[in-house]
């Protein structure tokens, strides 16, 4: 195991599974770096071990004045506070199943030594299946199931991820760091997968100098959609309402938004535009028959009532 890698607790479950993500530089919806966040508080998930942020960070690049230095709080010529780096595992379950919740900070350099310290964990707790949460931004209409786009380690995963409603990438460019440790994994033969929820934008950049876009930054509408696929996929215990109810609220908001927008730049054509979206928008929904009955039987007490 790297050196880099400390494991205060080694969890055995029959079965463990992992979601991970990132603070990093494109993080739509917030998805990647506090989804993994909202677990360890829901789950009340507690640490097991971390990856050291030795040499896998720049302090600056020149020319640049404070892109990747870490923060600071003087008072009185003294530091209150100074951000560091953190790469930490969690972990919640018991003896039949387990979830190990990684919150990171995306590596500037040595990507490939972190990705192995990183698989070294899941290795050596004997995890199943991990799972990289991330966003992308995107023109989609706010008010439908996100568009969840899918990368994966190994071929033979590709039939079973099929069931999940998900679009399989074909992106090409920079690499994020799922689609490095997907790399990685399947150089180990390790189950590992990517979801890329798309995140609501809207440029108006083009018909407005002063207003360029619209844009939701925590997308919890997105990380419902995503943890309705991983709850089913990975067979958590997980209660979804809190996340079913946020996402509801924050469809309300953007009702809201959007209607006052409408109503003060009407040059924009904000309704307009949402509206041409949504009439060539194919919506993929993921509904697992067990929860549409489940759904079904509340609504009906709840009719009775």
């Amino acid at each position: 195991m790297d050196d880099a890698v400390v494991l205060n607790e080694r969890p055995v479950a029959q079965e463990i599974y992992l979601v991970a993500g990132w603070r990093q530089w494109a993080d739509a919806g917030s998805i990647s770096s506090e989804l993994p966040l909202y677990l360890v508080e829901q789950m009340s998930a507690t640490k097991i071990g971390e990856i050291r942020a030795d040499g896998f960070y720049l302090f600056q690049i020149p020319g640049t004045h404070d892109l990747l230095r870490p923060e600071i709080k003087l008072s009185d010529g003294h530091a209150d506070w100074v951000e560091t780096r953190k790469n930490e595992f969690y972990y919640a379950g018991n003896e039949e199943k387990g979830l190990v919740i990684f919150c990171g900070d995306e590596p500037h350099r040595n990507v490939v030594r972190y990705a192995d310290a990183f698989l070294d964990v899941v290795e050596a707790l004997g995890i199943k299946r991990s799972a990289v949460v991330a966003g992308v931004y995107g023109a989609m209409p706010y008010d439908r199931d996100r568009q969840i786009s899918c990368v994966y380690s190994l071929p033979a995963m590709r039939q079973d991820l099929s069931r999940f409603a998900v679009q399989f990438s074909n992106y090409e460019g920079g690499a994020s760091i799922g689609t490095c440790l997907a790399h990685q994994a399947e150089l180990r033969s390790l189950e590992l997968l990517a979801f890329y929820g798309m995140v609501p934008y809207y440029d108006f950049s083009q018909v407005s100098a002063e207003f360029t876009g619209i844009q939701i930054e925590r997308d919890l509408k997105a990380w419902y959609d995503i943890m309705a696929r991983l709850k089913h996929m990975f067979g958590l215990d997980f209660d979804l309402s809190d996340l079913e109810a946020q996402s509801e609220t924050l469809l309300r908001w953007m009702e809201d938004q959007v209607d006052d927008l409408d109503q003060k730049s009407p040059h924009l054509n904000v309704r307009e535009h949402i509206r041409e979206l949504s009439d060539g928008f194919q919506e993929m929904s993921f509904a697992p028959l067990s929860e549409v009955w489940e759904r079904e039987l509340r609504d009906l007490f709840e009719d009775d009532r």
